[in-house]
């Protein structure tokens, strides 16, 4: 989020970059956080100073019984205070609680390199890998052939969990564990520090690195818990600093971080019911960063490429999109999707995502460093998709299924495979 003074100090800043976002609510909410924070300066000295009043007026009776003086002025105002200075600290509570609820929900402020538009179509294709495979008759999608050859069984998922759920077994569950060492092995051999992460949040430190909305539309609560399962091992990575300071030397501190995900997908276009792109339950390899706020654009590009040499070593045809001011998330500051090409759908579908959130989710879970001046300031925190196993198998499978019903298996994978090449019927 925005510290308080930035948002007093640069409103106009923020005006712009909510227009460019297309968000009037948010705009009426900056006007409102302006006057309350206002309202608020005027209050608290008041309000400091009915506190210190209270706080000298024993000493003024005392000095004034001494010295024979009528203290029935000041008797009345002694049991006047209590009242008065509690109506003011009502008011300034509920003034903090309205500037608390505007702050935590306004956006980061966007890159000037990130495109103008409203929606999806809007955004920015930056460069393509590979050559498109067409469509020929004998393609199968995904999930109907991954069944259909005893690798997947999605009908049995459904009645056992319901749809966004399925069951892999023999070689496709084996080729996901080998997506999953490959892309650890990728990112480890690069310097990355494997780690694993617990699989529920409480909801205090989970609000520092996540849009307040995903609670109702992404998180899955524990009933009668404060916990969370997590969405994505990202937000575990990032709450392991919060209300930490490290010395500037010890940046960036680079993680490569594997965990299971479950996300509700409300809001979104729905579930596959016999498929592994669109789930409730997948597993993710994901990369993250702390690092100082001048070194966060080129290790932003570094995840970027980090994730394209992943694809590239698949032999998996994709594109890098820039995504635009309309369709961009509230937390990050800028933002790739990684698109891999299903010939099925004859389209690019989102299989990885790079987000630069700068200095958004370090103040809002406390997470600083200490220069070489001792100075205190916040990190700027990166995370990136590496390698999210359903959406990697839809896209092979689409990819590198055969004429006669076979898949071929990338031959990056196959060493972990014991060197099979091909996926047959089991």
């Amino acid at each position: 989020m925005h510290e308080l003074r930035f948002i007093r100090e640069h409103p106009d800043a923020i005006r712009r970059d909510l227009e460019k976002r297309h968000d009037k609510e948010k705009l009426a909410w900056l006007d409102d956080i302006l006057k309350s924070d206002e309202e608020w300066r005027k209050v608290k000295p008041e309000l400091d100073l009915l506190r210190n009043r209270r706080n000298v007026l024993s000493e003024e009776i005392n000095k004034a019984k001494k010295e024979g003086k009528d203290i029935s002025g000041l008797i009345k105002e002694v049991k006047e205070l209590p009242d008065r200075i509690r109506d003011m600290e009502t008011k300034e509570k509920g003034l903090l609680e309205k500037i608390n609820y505007i702050q935590m929900r306004l956006p980061n402020t966007l890159h000037d390199s990130v495109p103008f538009g409203k929606t999806e179509e809007d955004n920015k294709v930056v460069r393509k890998f590979g050559a498109k495979k067409p469509l020929e008759p004998w393609m199968k999608a995904h999930g109907e052939l991954a069944q259909e050859l005893g690798v997947a069984n999605f009908d049995k998922a459904a009645e056992i969990s319901g749809n966004g759920f399925y069951y892999l077994m023999g070689d496709l569950a084996l080729m996901e564990q080998a997506l999953i060492r490959f892309a650890l092995d990728t990112l480890t051999a690069k310097g990355y520090k494997f780690i694993e992460v617990p699989f529920m949040m409480r909801r205090k430190p989970y609000e520092g690195v996540t849009d307040l909305a995903d609670f109702e539309t992404m998180m899955y609560k524990i009933e009668g818990e404060d916990l969370y399962l997590i969405a994505t091992s990202e937000h575990p990575i990032a709450a392991l600093m919060q209300n930490t300071a490290v010395a500037e030397n010890e940046l960036p501190k680079k993680f490569v971080g594997y965990s299971t995900c479950f996300r509700k997908e409300i809001g979104s276009s729905g579930v596959d019911t016999k498929g592994t792109f669109r789930v409730h339950q997948f597993n993710k390899v994901e990369q993250f960063i702390f690092c100082r706020p001048e070194d966060s654009w080129k290790l932003h590009e570094e995840l970027l490429k980090n994730t394209e040499e992943i694809f590239k070593k698949l032999k998996i045809p994709f594109r890098v999109v820039n995504i635009c001011t309309g369709d961009i998330g509230t937390v990050a500051a800028k933002k790739y999707d990684i698109e891999a090409w299903v010939p099925r759908e004859q389209k690019y579908r989102e299989v990885a995502s790079l987000s630069n959130c700068t200095a958004y989710q370090a103040t809002r879970l406390n997470i600083k460093f200490i220069d070489k001046e001792g100075n205190r300031q916040y990190v700027h925190t990166l995370n990136a998709t590496a390698m999210a196993t359903s959406r990697a198998m839809k896209a092979i499978i689409e990819n590198y299924q055969n004429a006669d019903g076979t898949i071929t298996i990338p031959k990056v994978l196959q060493k972990y495979m014991g060197k099979k090449a091909l996926i047959t019927k089991q």
